[in-house]
């Protein structure tokens, strides 16, 4: 598992005896997320995680002699309210803002810090993001205080897509449905555009409101007309949960090649029916040998529960943020925003997975991606249930990842 050596307690230097050391002044991370409301379970995985590794940076001496302060905001499930909670975090001292859960949320924070950062020089704050895959948030709304610890929609479907083409589970014909916002329509034109690599025909596409179907034994109708091989999704939260639930009751027989099949509670819903489907996910426990198993094991013996879903790729963006962390040094006992970001934008640390590289060009950090499948002689089980995910291909950060998007202009202060 990743470790965080020791700090450095930072020393003050004196000038002379009448002089007075520095007040430090301690680092304070917000986490923005929906927290209550009936689509708070992943964001309450991401402030489980954060927490997690917040309290991984204190236990190594935190930051400048003080802990780390961790606040929590509840944005209530959208963009207006994550907006309201950044003001509030900003004025309650926050520097470091982390946030996962929905791009459509991510976008609004990431261009709320940014004229934040124009409008206060000497005041900026850092962006975080630990789950917001839209391409668009680092490339044309790329800008130097966001960082993205996670993959996005051209890096999983590359990997999924060659995965299961290798395993024989795509077949010829695909059906793509997915959320109709920035992140889904960035999953449609990725499983499109590698049909050509998995050598499979898009036979229909759908795009639906997100987060607002209840039934979706229509579209489960349509996949099944469809005669669809293998069903492409980057479905998330309920969205993928109800999916799954009305796939297992009209018993539909194409597999599935998803990206959040490992969301607590999907292969509950299933049942035997998730045997087979496949998830391009950024860690697997098994994959990860030792290493992996001691990280899962440290990891429940402090939350009371194995990492699944986004928590793994959330602790370790927060590990890079505590390497990035112990090389800035404070001025005037505080931290220099601008400091950190620079520091974070060459930051590498290692993983059960390997190693994870933040890409300064667009501050899209490299990271492994293991493709799995849901199997009964899985190691690690999940859902409280006899079904887990085995690995059948780990591709390194290099293998995984696709270009910088050239519509990223990042401008850095000087």
């Amino acid at each position: 598992m990743y470790t965080s050596s020791a700090f450095r307690l930072a020393i003050v230097p004196t000038l002379g005896l009448a002089a007075a050391a520095a007040v430090a002044a301690p680092v304070k991370i917000g986490v923005i997320e929906t927290l209550s409301g009936p689509q708070a379970s992943s964001g309450q995985s991401y402030r489980t995680a954060v927490r997690y590794g917040v309290d991984q940076i204190n236990a190594a001496g935190g930051w400048n002699g003080e802990p780390v302060v961790l606040v929590e905001y509840d944005n209530q499930g959208g963009p207006a309210g994550a907006a309201d909670k950044l003001k509030a975090a900003i004025a309650d001292g926050v520097q470091i803002i982390v946030q996962g859960a929905s791009s459509a949320v991510g976008g609004q924070i990431s261009e709320d810090v940014r004229k934040h950062n124009l409008r206060n020089p000497g005041k900026e704050i850092v962006y975080i993001n630990v789950g917001a895959e839209a391409l668009e948030l680092t490339g044309d709304k790329c800008h130097f205080h966001h960082f993205r610890f996670s993959g996005n929609a051209e890096v999983r479907t590359k990997a999924l897509v060659s995965a299961m083409k290798q395993a024989n589970a795509l077949g010829s014909k695909v059906y793509s449905i997915n959320q109709n916002y920035a992140w889904g329509q960035d999953m449609e034109k990725a499983i499109s555009d590698n049909a050509a690599a998995g050598a499979y025909q898009v036979v229909e596409k759908t795009l639906h409101d997100v987060n607002k179907v209840q039934d979706f034994s229509p579209y489960v109708s349509k996949i099944s007309a469809s005669k669809a091989d293998a069903v492409l999704t980057g479905n998330w939260s309920n969205d993928l949960l109800l999916l799954m639930k009305a796939s297992k009751a009209a018993g539909l027989k194409s597999r599935f090649g998803t990206v959040f099949l490992d969301q607590p509670g999907n292969l509950a819903n299933a049942g035997d029916l998730a045997l087979g489907h496949f998830v391009a996910h950024t860690f697997n426990a098994e994959a990860g040998g030792a290493e992996g198993e001691r990280f899962v094991n440290d990891y429940k013996a402090k939350t009371g529960h194995l990492p699944a879903f986004i928590e793994p790729q959330t602790v370790f963006g927060m590990a890079m943020v505590a390497e990035a962390l112990k090389r800035t040094k404070p001025e005037g006992g505080a931290l220099n925003a601008n400091a950190f970001a620079k520091s974070l934008e060459t930051t590498k640390i290692k993983t059960p997975m390997g190693d994870m590289t933040m890409r300064a060009a667009d501050h899209q950090v490299l990271l492994p991606i293991v493709v799995s499948t849901v199997a009964k002689d899985a190691k690690f089980k999940a859902d409280n249930t006899d079904m887990g995910f085995k690995p059948v291909k780990r591709f390194t950060a290099d293998e995984a990842a696709t270009p910088a998007q050239s519509s990223c202009n990042m401008k850095r202060p000087i």
